[in-house]
């Protein structure tokens, strides 16, 4: 029960469910694998479930997972709101280098479906911002990877000029030292 909207990233889709309305709030059904399948042709057998909680302004990523331990992600935002940047890396790839950004909230449910291959980061919007994303692949430290956010060969506009980032995301390789290689 959802909408599947192809992006210009090959296997990158933006995903509207459908949300159910009436006087008590609402509903929507986040995952269910048989549905998923169908309305996307991938059979994405998540492993692993993560949340962070955000104040506005903090900036997460640019993340990955390093072969062989490479990650799927299905994100969405269930309080607040974020843009969402997802980063081709993917050896061989039309469009690597290349990134695509959307903005995820609460209001509208909107989800990403982000194959392996991409690294993926995200700054809050608004305070408080509850961010979700299950993992096809268990979390792995030695093969975790970061890509510098503010990187000048990737042009991405994020949005905000003097984000919160941790000294891990700060110290992210440039794109061109391939650091998901190494």
């Amino acid at each position: 029960m959802m909408d599947v909207i192809q992006t210009g990233l090959k296997g990158l889709l933006r995903l509207k469910p459908k949300v159910f309305h009436d006087e008590r709030g609402y509903f929507l059904e986040t995952f269910n694998l048989a549905n998923f399948a169908k309305a996307t042709g991938i059979d994405a057998p998540f492993v692993q479930s993560n949340e962070s909680v955000s104040r506005k302004g903090v900036l997460r990523g640019l993340h990955l997972q390093a072969s062989p331990y490479g990650q799927a992600k299905l994100v969405r935002v269930s309080a607040g709101s974020v843009l969402d940047i997802c980063l081709d890396i993917r050896p061989g790839s039309a469009t690597f280098g290349n990134h695509y950004s959307a903005r995820l909230d609460a209001t509208d449910r909107e989800m990403l479906y982000i194959p392996e291959g991409m690294a993926h980061g995200f700054v809050a919007l608004e305070d408080h911002t509850v961010f979700s994303y299950m993992c096809s692949n268990y979390y792995t430290p030695q093969a975790e990877r970061t890509i510098l956010w503010n990187d000048p060969a990737l042009g991405i506009e994020w949005g905000i000029a003097d984000p919160i980032v941790n000294a891990k995301d700060r110290a992210g390789s440039l794109l061109a030292d391939r650091c998901w290689e190494k």
